[in-house]
């Protein structure tokens, strides 16, 4: 092992490694039970609990170990927050269009946009599109899914409720004036046994993440669910129900469930589009943030070389995550936890993939925990989502206004392209114009232009985007 991962070459030890590895596991072991829980969307999405448990455990286990060998980069994959909670929202907001977009269609455009990956990644224009977009606006998706990913855990929860309202029915304000009617947010009740298990489960977490315990998420998940359990919130038929067996039931794993013939319908470019887009962003920032942080960076050129690896099975990784039968599997950025622990090689990460692959025999248990201790978790990773904020400036009004726009419109309208679409438009847009006055000079790339041009096709020929 010391030969094949060049352990005392990077100054560590196979035991340094597999804590290391372990470490990462319990820093992202929550993603078994918040991505199951939030492709199914309580049974919105027509997609079952456990087969998506099972393509989450293997797809994470997987790629992992295959980052691990043969990269060897500490790096370990699964399905990604944001992207999940946006395939969700895809499959539920069409339901009753006349033309919905059901769970298989959207699998099929999550493979789809691993094979353009791919060929982005050989092609070399991946590297391109990250040179093009600002990193302004790479920070700004970050925050704006966090925000995203805040918002479905608020409503999941309960802690925020939704009303729409009739016009007549609401006093007379400056509001009710233009409007036909207004969408109103409202705090939920505490009186509400999953209202108050959230909250606990969100001081548990913060409290555990304030004070520096490794795998904090984790283990304010589990405490959450004793607390459900101790207040009769909690169903334990689990541990004895078929549909959660002790021993792995492959068979039930919806493998390469497509629908190729439905990939033409109308959005669904977009939503590839989007997929490959953001996907783009967040693995560039993963795995160049984790390089940097493991040392691994020292080296330019070794380094730029290995994290082009690692692009290659991050790309393979979504479209195989995609035949599984889940969303995008990405680069995490939990992976820091490890790396902090003293991880510095591929065994990192083949101990963190086996740590998955070992967790398809715990799907009874897994299965016990509450949709309030998911909410907790998915609000608390959008704390951490946020703290890329810090690195937009926001004096500087040309990088700050699309910034903000694209902070913003993903949660309130509700869609990550939207506000990535807002971001970039307005980028070229007041950048152009600024240039133009010769006050100060901003760099536009082409690929903006075209995105740009993009844009406004799309919303001008097919309108909303949602």
């Amino acid at each position: 092992m010391d030969r094949f991962f060049k352990l005392k070459e990077n100054g560590t030890t196979v035991r340094t490694e597999i804590l290391a590895g372990i470490t990462t596991f319990m820093a992202m072991a929550y993603i078994l039970t918040v991505n199951p829980m939030t492709l199914t969307a309580f049974g919105k999405t027509g997609m079952e609990w456990y087969p998506v448990f099972l393509a989450t455990a293997l797809a994470a286990g997987i790629f992992t170990v295959a980052m691990g060998l043969f990269v060897n980069f500490p790096v370990a994959l699964a399905p990604g927050m944001g992207l999940n909670a946006y395939f969700a929202t895809v499959v539920i907001a069409s339901a009753g269009t006349g033309r919905p977009i059901t769970w298989e269609m959207a699998l099929t455009a999550v493979f789809i946009s691993g094979i353009i990956f791919i060929l982005l990644t050989v092609t070399k224009v991946r590297q391109m599109l990250l040179v093009a977009v600002p990193d302004s606006l790479k920070h700004a998706i970050t925050v704006g899914i966090g925000l995203f990913i805040t918002i479905i855990g608020l409503k999941n929860s309960g802690l925020m409720t939704v009303a729409v309202e009739s016009v007549n029915d609401i006093p007379k304000g400056v509001f009710t004036d233009v409007l036909s009617f207004e969408t109103i947010i409202h705090m939920g009740s505490l009186t509400n046994p999953t209202v108050l298990l959230t909250l606990a489960g969100l001081i548990i977490m913060a409290v555990l993440m304030a004070i520096g315990v490794r795998g904090a998420i984790l283990i304010g998940m589990l405490l959450t669910t004793v607390l459900a359990a101790l207040f009769g919130q909690i169903d334990f038929s689990t541990l004895s129900s078929p549909q959660t067996p002790w021993i792995p039931d492959l068979g039930q794993l919806s493998f390469a469930s497509f629908d190729f013939g439905g990939i033409m319908h109308a959005g669904i470019i977009s939503i590839i589009a989007t997929f490959t887009f953001v996907e783009l962003f967040d693995t560039f920032g993963t795995l160049v943030g984790t390089a940097n942080r493991a040392g691994l960076m020292k080296n330019p050129e070794e380094g730029r070389r290995r994290v082009g690896k690692a692009m290659l099975v991050d790309a393979i990784a979504v479209s195989g995550g995609a035949m599984l039968g889940t969303s995008t599997t990405t680069a995490f950025v939990e992976s820091s936890a490890g790396v902090a622990a003293g991880g510095r090689t591929g065994l990192t990460a083949v101990s963190t993939g086996v740590c998955f692959l070992l967790a398809l025999f715990l799907a009874p248990i897994a299965a016990l925990i509450p949709g309030s201790a998911t909410a907790a978790a998915l609000i608390i990773v959008g704390v951490l989502m946020m703290q890329s904020i810090t690195e937009i400036d926001f004096k500087d009004m040309v990088m700050a206004i699309p910034a903000f726009f694209t902070i913003t419109m993903m949660p309130f309208t509700y869609n990550i392209a939207n506000g990535i679409s807002y971001g970039i438009v307005f980028y070229v847009v007041l950048a152009a114009i600024v240039n133009l006055t010769g006050k100060k000079k901003y760099n536009i790339h082409w690929l903006m232009w075209v995105l740009a041009v993009l844009i406004i096709l799309r919303y001008a020929l097919y309108g909303s985007a949602g």
